[in-house]
């Protein structure tokens, strides 16, 4: 009986989807992306996603780059992924403007790097209050990418994207508390990192953190340690 209401919420979205309604056909393509109450299927949710585009929805063309950008139902090609990412940022969607402003800060797999380019669209995004793009941003002023290196400003961005609710915007702020002497402002805000954060990020901070000589970093990590192995 559990399952009743996810299964009727199946059938309602997959016969909007049929019917063409676009923000439906999103919805059910991410649901077959994640396996969300159905079997797993990125190719028929990249058909969903290319579907939506099609009539319009600018989520649908950032998740179309996305399937390209990653190999999700479909050959990846850098190429294509930035295409669609930039017909989602012109288009004003802050997704589109942070997947394009990624691509082009990277510079890989035949796309060619331009920091100024992605400065701009990361802005542009924060401007929206897309907290992943004010993280990013913070990554530009700490490491002086096309502006001025400034801590003071790095701070605040990472600050912002950590209240905000990124994951990687609380473990940087976090790091800034460390060097500050923050102890337990820092644990704070890496106790909130696993909520969100992928497995990957997850072992990357813990190894970043092993190293760390204060005690209460250490018994943070020692307590993370158990729940990864579960």
């Amino acid at each position: 009986m559990s399952n009743q209401p996810d299964e009727q919420s199946l059938h309602l979205v997959r016969a909007a989807a049929l019917r063409g309604v676009h923000q439906a056909q999103v919805l059910y393509g991410q649901m077959l992306l994640d396996g969300e109450y159905v079997e797993r299927d990125a190719s028929a949710a990249f058909f969903w996603f290319e579907r939506a585009a099609q009539g319009g929805n600018l989520m649908a063309v950032n998740m179309v780059g996305r399937c390209f950008d990653q190999g999700w139902g479909i050959t990846r090609n850098a190429i294509l992924a930035e295409k669609w990412f930039r017909k989602a940022a012109e288009r004003g969607l802050d997704w589109g403007m942070y997947n394009l402003a990624t691509l082009l800060t990277l510079g890989e797999d035949g796309i060619t790097q331009d920091r100024t380019e992605a400065f701009f669209w990361l802005r542009k995004a924060a401007e929206l209050g897309h907290v992943k793009s004010i993280n990013l941003l913070g990554g530009f002023y700490e490491d002086g990418w096309v502006v001025r290196a400034s801590r003071a400003t790095a701070r605040d961005l990472y600050r912002q994207a950590a209240v905000g609710g990124d994951f990687r915007g609380q473990f940087n702020y976090a790091r800034f508390l460390i060097e500050e002497g923050d102890l337990l402002g820092a644990v704070h805000w890496l106790r909130q990192v696993p909520a969100t954060a992928t497995p990957a990020f997850i072992e990357k901070m813990t190894t970043f953190l092993e190293g760390m000589p204060q005690g209460e970093i250490r018994d943070f990590v020692a307590g993370l340690t158990p729940c990864m192995q579960a």
